[in-house]
């Protein structure tokens, strides 16, 4: 990945959990114009993933429901961890939000993580 793109997943991961997902859709999508291979793959999940975000939070449960599938498939299918991101983990977690949002219930938003953020954050609590 180039170092490019890596600080615009970087960027774009920090506006996610933020809860600014239309500017997180864009910062990814400029990167993802210029990409290739997995690394299209991650940021088309990624885009995906915070418009299905945007569809939550605006009230448009189907939207959301048919972008998370999307995301999630693409999410799958590259390496768990590409990018040094928690692929895997962000799947996981917005399988639940999706889930959760269905019934009716609130929960945590999914939030992007990168490989040793989840230890330093442990270490400094």
């Amino acid at each position: 990945m180039s170092l490019i793109h890596h600080e615009a997943l970087r960027r774009g991961a920090e506006l996610f959990n933020a809860g600014a997902y239309f500017a997180a859709h864009e910062v990814w999508e400029a990167a993802w114009r210029q990409s290739v291979a997995d690394e299209k793959i991650l940021l088309q999940g990624l885009i995906q993933a915070a418009a299905a975000m945007l569809h939550a939070e605006r009230g448009n449960r189907s939207g959301a429901e048919r972008l998370h599938a999307r995301a999630c498939t693409r999410l799958r299918a590259i390496p768990s961890d590409f990018g040094n991101l928690e692929v895997a983990r962000l799947a996981v977690e917005l399988d639940e939000f999706i889930t959760r949002m269905a019934g009716g219930d609130r929960c945590r938003r999914p939030r992007l993580s990168f490989a040793g953020d989840l230890e330093r954050r442990a270490r400094t609590s």
